[in-house]
């Protein structure tokens, strides 16, 4: 039974979180929680004394973030589950946690079982990354990424919002209109666009034009 159990840390500087996750933890047969600490210099001199399977912390803390423990545990000990719980869940904490070298990621809005399961995820498989939300995560950032345009073509797309077409554009930017041509269909393929005006309601949506940048006939 012992050699089943997994020893887990608890990170957070609310005791309150800590010990209601203590006694999460502690219902289930083969988890043990072995430490609990409220700060990251605290919580890594308490994983040198007992060496836990998994470490969960939170993401905030008062002398630094538990990316600070993440990076600082991953680098010297390969083997130690690292779980992430923070009520800040939005996508860039997810990729940082996992960038950092986490094992899990879990929004403390999440059933308490899914910090469980993260446990045991983490404990079996420290070097891969578990998270409900990464896959919308990652659909997001590719959506962004497929938008971003050259820094030539945000030039035409604000001239194609200040209502400008392509021969204008060109002699604006001293190139040929046939370039011009090229770069406005870049954008609208960039965008899913398939006309000017579709190109410009995405380009707002997606931030990449302000709301003062004007629109075709708004001269």
């Amino acid at each position: 039974m012992s050699e089943s159990l997994t020893r887990v840390m608890l990170v957070d500087d609310h005791q309150l979180i800590r010990d209601g996750l203590g006694g999460v933890f502690e219902m289930h047969a083969d988890m043990s929680v072995v430490g609990t600490a409220a700060s990251v210099t605290e919580a890594l001199a308490l994983f040198a004394e007992h060496r836990p399977d998994v470490v969960v912390t939170d993401l905030q803390l008062q002398d630094g973030t538990g990316l600070d423990i993440v990076r600082a545990l991953r680098r010297d000990h390969p083997e130690v589950g690292l779980v992430v719980l923070t009520m800040h869940s939005g996508d860039d904490q997810i990729f940082a946690a996992m960038e950092a070298g986490a094992s899990g990621f879990v929004g403390k809005d999440a059933p308490s079982d899914e910090v469980v399961k993260a446990a045991r995820h983490a404990k079996v498989s420290p070097r891969s990354f578990v998270c409900s939300g990464l896959v919308g995560a990652m659909m997001r950032r590719g959506a962004a990424e497929s938008t971003r345009l050259t820094d030539r073509e945000h030039e035409v797309l604000v001239l194609l919002a200040d209502g400008l077409g392509a021969a204008a554009i060109g002699d604006k930017l001293y190139m040929s209109e046939s370039t011009a041509k090229s770069h406005i269909a870049k954008i609208y393929q960039k965008l899913g666009a398939a006309n000017r005006a579709q190109a410009l309601v995405t380009a707002m949506r997606v931030g990449l034009l302000s709301s003062v940048q004007r629109n075709p006939g708004e001269r």
